[in-house]
């Protein structure tokens, strides 16, 4: 797994996406218990609400993960470079962690710009990897 080495750091934001999605997933579920939700009913939609952030945040992770993934398998069997690679999926995931704790604490135009920063990472992961085609 030679052909892996110098994409290691892609490989560990990987991994720390899925430990992001794991601790936004015991997030959801904690504060679902704390406030009594009762699992399989509709959560009331209003920012105002923790469980409703909490919930959002872990949904919209999950909206961009499998757009990561793909980028980056793209990216990596097309032999693009790794160090602008590494550098790229750095930026998503930091991105990602941003809108997660912007939207637990209600800061909108920072979970916005957080966002945004995530969107960044993965339009250029793809130009990383489309450039290797030329």
């Amino acid at each position: 797994m030679e052909f892996i080495e110098p994409y290691k750091i892609t490989v560990l934001v990987m991994g720390l996406s899925g430990l992001t999605f794991f601790i936004q997933l015991l997030v959801a579920d904690i504060i679902g218990l704390k406030s009594c939700h009762i699992p399989g009913y509709p959560i009331e939609p209003s920012h105002k609400s923790l469980h409703f952030r909490s919930t959002r945040a872990l949904s919209n992770t999950n909206e961009s993960v499998a757009i990561f993934i793909l980028l980056v398998c793209f990216s990596i069997l097309s032999s693009a470079n790794p160090h602008i690679l590494n550098i790229c999926a750095i930026v998503y995931l930091v991105g990602r962690v941003g809108h997660m704790l912007c939207y637990y604490a209600n800061l909108k135009l920072l979970r916005s710009i957080s966002f945004g920063v995530s969107l960044l990472g993965l339009a250029a992961i793809f130009i990383v990897g489309i450039v290797a085609w030329f």
